[in-house]
């Protein structure tokens, strides 16, 4: 099981050399995404790994990922347009998301990319009239059992619509795929044997309709490591590979995957810092802690306290006392932990640092622009990929 992580020395060092820095930040450490990504590759082999890079868009983990041969998942023209500038072939980009406009399909097309995501009927005539001849990926729906964030509803159509929707598209001179996401931070390797029995099911009805299939998307939900320890990235290896050869057999086709939070969630740590410690009166005897960053300034994956972060202070060690933790906007929603049980030093007072651990993933991309008049979560990057 992987277990909580401290920070780097390169982390420490960079935070420790400028004690004025204004807070808050996150510091990824590069080397830490390398390593992840090396994990997860010689966990999954022959499964082509396109990092999603909604999760941290930064240049210098794109670079690590191109650098150890990885590819990329990309949402928008925005991000398509960092991966070209990171050094990213057309071929190397998958346009993920099912709901695009028909200018950034067809802007994507002419730069090259093939590879699209979709679940729709409408979203298939769009890339029919668009993207012809492109290898489309129709997306089945998941339960997202077993998530902390699961993705399901939104995203995904039901197997018989996927059969439907895959053989209009081959009749239609298209190349076809299927795609599914477990959820992300995806606690029960087990979960990828749940959609790939649904997977196996498509994939045989195609070929009884004369249809192979070019891909199949396995998706994210490899964890970061938070509060709680998560399976290795080899017990999800073995349960995808397992599953695989139950469900598919020799139908195998191209295997791509998406991680996004494992690679990057536990190579960062916010650095921030207490503005308040009060009370609410005695009818309640925890302490309110404000910090200078809350739910709009990158913590928003805390809404209903899906993602519970292990913080840490310079007072650690000292008697310790139950808290709710907020953010420091005029919102009521800015709060970031209540239900979920946390304690911090009993001593921790206005202007001390803390520091909120595996923030690599989903903080720098969920930060408000000027929510308040807040700045957006600045961002440094450390260390080096290394061999």
């Amino acid at each position: 099981m992987g277990t909580p992580l401290n920070i780097t020395k390169s982390q420490r060092t960079f935070i420790d050399q400028d004690t004025d820095r204004p807070t808050p930040y996150l510091v990824v450490d590069i080397e830490i995404v390398a390593r992840k990504f090396r994990s997860l590759a010689d966990a999954l082999p022959g499964v082509t790994l396109h990092y999603a890079v909604k999760s941290n868009p930064s240049a210098a983990v794109l670079a690590t990922v191109l650098e150890l041969g990885g590819c990329f998942d990309v949402a928008s023209p925005g991000e398509i347009r960092l991966c070209v500038e990171a050094g990213a072939r057309p071929d190397q980009i998958s346009y993920g998301n099912t709901i695009k406009k028909r200018a950034d399909i067809a802007a994507a097309y002419e730069l090259g990319i093939r590879l699209f995501s979709f679940d729709a009927d409408a979203e298939l005539d769009k890339l029919i009239d668009l993207a012809p001849g492109a290898t489309v990926m129709c997306r089945v729906l998941t339960s997202g059992g077993g998530a902390d964030w699961p993705l399901s509803r939104k995203f995904g159509c039901e197997p018989k619509m996927a059969l439907d929707l895959l053989t209009r598209a081959a009749a239609a001179g298209m190349k076809t795929g299927l795609a599914f996401h477990v959820g992300s931070q995806q606690r029960r390797p087990e979960a990828f044997d749940d959609v790939l029995a649904e997977v196996g099911e498509i994939v045989s009805q195609l070929t009884d309709r004369g249809i192979t299939l070019d891909v199949l998307n396995l998706g994210g939900g490899f964890p970061a490591t938070y509060l709680d320890a998560v399976p290795t990235p080899a017990a999800y290896g073995r349960a995808i590979t397992e599953a695989l050869a139950r469900h598919l057999g020799d139908k195998k086709p191209y295997l791509i995957a998406e991680p996004g939070r494992y690679l990057v969630g536990d190579a960062g740590v916010i650095v921030a810092e207490v503005v308040l410690v009060s009370s609410k009166g005695d009818a309640d005897d925890r302490r309110w802690v404000f910090l200078d960053i809350g739910k709009f300034g990158g913590l928003a994956e805390t809404l209903d306290e899906a993602i519970r972060y292990r913080i840490t202070t310079d007072r650690d060690g000292s008697e310790m006392g139950p808290v709710v933790i907020a953010g420091p906007t005029c919102d009521s929603a800015d709060v970031l932990y209540d239900k979920s049980y946390y304690e911090l030093p009993l001593e921790l007072t206005t202007g001390d640092r803390v520091l909120i651990h595996s923030t690599g993933a989903y903080t720098t991309t969920y930060s408000a622009v000027s929510f308040n008049g807040f700045a957006p979560l600045a961002s440094f990057d450390v260390g080096v990929a290394g061999n």
